[in-house]
């Protein structure tokens, strides 16, 4: 958060409420999260298929894993972006345009 503080404060400055801030966190780190989900829902899926070939293992992938998968990486984003939404929420305009 650190390195965006400016950013925070210049919003902030042009009337974006603690509330907007927050919500703009939370989104950005539920996206992260969803996006490194579906990454790595390709590559089980990926990886379950060359195991199949390569080795003749069966291996089956199913939906309830990748609705899991979701579930998961959206909670995760709300958990671990929530502290930090909520700190930049409450900066002060004002000191945060100075930070350097």
């Amino acid at each position: 958060m650190h390195e965006r503080t400016r950013e925070i404060g210049l919003r902030m400055a042009i009337g974006a409420r603690g509330k907007d801030i927050m919500l703009q966190f939370l989104m950005e780190a539920i996206l992260i999260s969803i996006t490194g989900g579906i990454i790595g829902v390709i590559l089980g899926i990926v990886s379950s298929n060359v195991v199949t070939l390569t080795l003749s293992w069966p291996t089956i992938v199913s939906e309830s894993s990748v609705v899991l998968s979701f579930i998961v990486c959206a909670v995760t984003g709300i958990f671990f972006g929530y502290y930090p939404a909520q700190k930049a929420s409450r900066l002060d305009p004002i000191e945060a345009l100075r930070y350097e």
